[in-house]
């Protein structure tokens, strides 16, 4: 079957309900970092109707929208399917929002244990991708992993979340939607950004949202196209990249961290300028509290296990189309 030819029986086999519901779970793993929203879509069998909708809407836009083409436009990029799947996935950030910045406010040790859990098992996920492993990719690995380590390393106020700051957010982590295997709120992590953003949608800040969604539709739509072309012309490339990428940034999402400095945000409470990463015997010697060692390990053995039960429904998917 030609992607062509599927991307047609998707479209006549998709209910609106059931587009809707997968963006739910878009959602839903997009908000945690380690979980890609591109893979879920890959595994539901929607990715390339997706990919296809998104690089029409330009061209779409320019002949049929602008000459008042509504109904022409609308079918041209797949309109239906675009609304259904975005109203999926704004419910569930919107639902589960408020859940994520109430364990990470009150369980940081337990929560930022299951993402490293989920990112780990997403390294191998990736690198298992890789069609023809060659000693060459070497160099694009590392490269991943000092870009990557470097961006860790930024203070939070190097991104400091001023309101421009959300568009540029939206504009980046969009982008990693695309590609399945890494998250959009993982870039947001990398960025600083991902409790400024949470905290905007739980408490309906209304301005940030929208510069934030706004970022999103300006960075798919523009990218989009190159990320899809260079996905498949360079396919082992971009997965040894996206690997050591993932690699570098694997600091970030460390549970157990010495704050150096601090900050006021925008809300008056003081938050972490710059962390280091230190053992949890070091941080029970810090701070006093228990590191929680034992259940944290328990906990990042779940977050492997939801990625590998992720790729087995993927491999049960592809095996009965």
């Amino acid at each position: 079957m030609t992607r062509h030819s599927e991307s047609v029986s998707e479209t006549q086999q998709h209910h609106p309900a059931a587009i809707y519901c997968r963006g739910l779970a878009m959602g839903a793993a997009d908000i945690v970092p380690g979980v890609s929203g591109g893979t879920i879509a890959f595994i539901t069998g929607i990715y390339f109707r997706l990919l296809e909708a998104v690089n029409a809407v330009p061209r779409a836009v320019v002949q049929q929208l602008l000459r008042g083409r509504w109904k022409a436009f609308w079918e041209a990029c797949d309109g239906t399917f675009l609304v259904l799947l975005l109203a999926g996935i704004v419910s569930s950030v919107v639902a589960f929002a408020s859940a994520i910045s109430y364990a990470l406010a009150n369980y940081p040790v337990l929560v930022w244990s299951f993402f490293f859990g989920l990112i780990v098992a997403s390294v191998q996920h990736v690198a298992r991708e890789i069609r023809e492993p060659r000693w060459q990719q070497l160099i694009p690995f590392v490269t991943g992993v000092v870009f990557a380590w470097w961006i860790s390393t930024l203070s939070a106020g190097q991104v400091a979340p001023e309101r421009l700051a959300f568009f540029g957010a939206g504009a980046i982590a969009i982008c990693a939607m695309i590609l399945p295997g890494i998250s959009g709120s993982f870039i947001l992590v990398l960025l600083g950004m991902y409790a400024p953003v949470l905290d905007a949608v739980r408490s309906f800040d209304v301005i940030p949202v929208l510069l934030f969604m706004a970022g999103c539709v300006v960075g798919l739509l523009s990218v989009a196209r190159l990320i899809t072309w260079a996905f498949h012309r360079f396919h082992d490339l971009i997965l040894v990249l996206l690997t050591g990428f993932m690699v570098g940034a694997l600091a970030k999402v460390w549970p157990w961290k010495e704050t150096l400095s601090w900050r006021t945000n925008s809300s008056g409470q003081q938050v972490p300028l710059n962390e280091t990463v230190i053992s949890p015997a070091r941080y029970t010697d810090l701070t006093g509290e228990p590191s929680q060692w034992p259940l944290a390990l328990l906990i990042a053995l779940a977050g492997i296990a939801v990625v590998l039960v992720v790729e087995w429904l993927g491999a049960r998917k592809q095996a009965d189309r």
